[in-house]
């Protein structure tokens, strides 16, 4: 069993930066994407940002240029540093963490808990 642990989101001014953290815990497993979604309300989740065990990032194209995820593999962690924060970033983050397991080599994905995320204008 994996456990997602969220922390890093609150309140913040538009322009200003946020730092989102995410930490597995559990045993047997080995971690093959990392990523962060946010749902705000009234709208369906959405996929932020991802990185593939090989560092490989993708984003969506609202946060281009402003948000950056980061990996720590020893620590089992995910960070996204969110810059230029804008009213629109207002939402629930979650982090999303797809492993295989170790004994049975299947795939699972976790969820983290969700942190909010408020920029005011």
């Amino acid at each position: 069993q994996v456990q997602l642990v969220e922390s890093g989101g609150g309140l913040v001014q538009a322009g200003g930066s946020l730092r989102l953290s995410c930490a597995a815990s559990g045993s047997d497993f080995s971690i093959i994407t990392m990523a962060w979604y946010r749902q705000a309300p009234g709208k369906q989740r959405e996929l932020v940002a991802q990185i593939t065990s090989r560092g490989i990032t993708t984003y969506a194209d609202s946060v281009k240029d402003r948000f950056t995820i980061s990996r720590d593999n020893a620590k089992n962690t995910v960070f996204m540093l969110m810059n230029s924060l804008e009213p629109d970033d207002t939402a629930v983050y979650y982090c999303n963490f797809v492993v295989r397991t170790s004994l049975t080599r299947n795939y699972r994905n976790y969820w983290g808990q969700g942190t909010q995320v408020t920029v005011s204008s």
